[in-house]
């Protein structure tokens, strides 16, 4: 009888383990030559790629913005250094007007007509100045403004109503694009 008991479990346990093959519960199945399984290997020199791509790409961009930093810190220093250049280019004429004027000022018996040539000239240049932006101050009874003006003197008004103005210009100011270059020096009323 103890020999038939052993038996008997035998085949319970092939047939157990014939259904837990056909699941693939207990054991792997071999993969097929079609789909070969990634390595550890594969997965890291895939990582290592992708990561050296990653870098080459930050540094040409890290190149490209060093380049352009370079670019427009010439482009800056090229403004500052040239900026001026409408500007200049626009007074020309007027210094010529000025040489000519100068030339002819010794030969001229005519001071009125000195006079005049010199009126025009400045005019010119008042207008091309004007033509960039540069503007006069107007300070004849205007009101004292510290944005405006530098009061250099205070003097007795004439008059009470022109306390707080300005009574005297002793030097124009003038202004670049609505912004203050050289304040109007004003002597004010008291």
């Amino acid at each position: 009888m103890n020999e038939e008991a052993p038996k008997a479990q035998e085949p319970e346990k092939t047939e157990q383990a014939g259904t837990a093959t056909e699941t693939g519960a207990t054991e792997t199945e071999p993969t097929s030559p079609e789909q070969p399984q990634e390595t550890i290997e594969d997965k890291l020199a895939a990582a290592e790629t992708k990561i050296a791509e990653l870098q080459d790409k930050y540094l040409r961009q890290a190149a490209e913005f060093d380049n352009y930093r370079k670019r427009t810190i010439k482009e800056k220093a090229d403004l500052i250094l040239n900026g001026a250049e409408k500007t200049i280019t626009a007074i020309l004429p007027v210094l010529d007007d000025m040489e000519r004027a100068l030339k002819n000022m010794d030969k001229m018996e005519d001071v009125d007509a000195v006079k005049q040539g010199l009126d025009l000239i400045f005019q010119k240049f008042v207008k091309v100045l004007g033509d960039q932006g540069v503007k006069k101050i107007e300070t004849e009874n205007a009101d004292f403004d510290t944005d405006l003006h530098e009061a250099i003197a205070q003097v007795p008004a004439p008059s009470d109503e022109l306390k707080g103005k300005v009574i005297d210009c002793v030097k124009t100011g003038y202004t670049l694009n609505e912004k203050v270059i050289r304040h109007a020096q004003v002597a004010v009323g008291l």
